[in-house]
């Protein structure tokens, strides 16, 4: 449980979950929606990864990610208030602007770092 707070406690996190609420997406279209770093991104969903709350899967060489349907099931309650709370963030509504803008590109393909 305290893994599972440390890791909810940093806005770039919450950004992210906010994007996966909506879809699983890959690395590189997490970096472009939210204006990150690979090496930023991957940091973070590494750490939502390993308290439990993402799975991450690999196709070819890109990794995606979404919402572990084990945490949602496990922590219904906090899931529940996370759905209500993220998108009233700060930047949920700039966020999914930019993740708009994206969608018909094929971002990964124009992505020159391998995941």
């Amino acid at each position: 449980m305290v893994d599972i707070f440390k890791a909810l406690a940093e806005e770039s996190r919450l950004r992210i979950l906010a994007l996966l609420m909506e879809r699983e997406m890959c690395v590189c279209e997490i970096e472009v929606c939210l204006d990150m770093t690979q090496s930023n991104a991957s940091r973070h969903l590494t750490v939502l990864k390993n308290c439990g709350i993402l799975n991450c899967y690999k196709k070819a060489q890109w990794a995606y990610y979404k919402i572990n349907g084990s945490f949602k099931e496990e922590n219904k309650s906090l899931w529940e208030y996370l759905q209500q709370k993220l998108i009233e963030l700060p930047t949920y509504q700039a966020d999914h602007e930019q993740c708009e803008k994206y969608k018909t590109i094929d971002v990964c393909a124009n992505s020159k770092i391998i995941h």
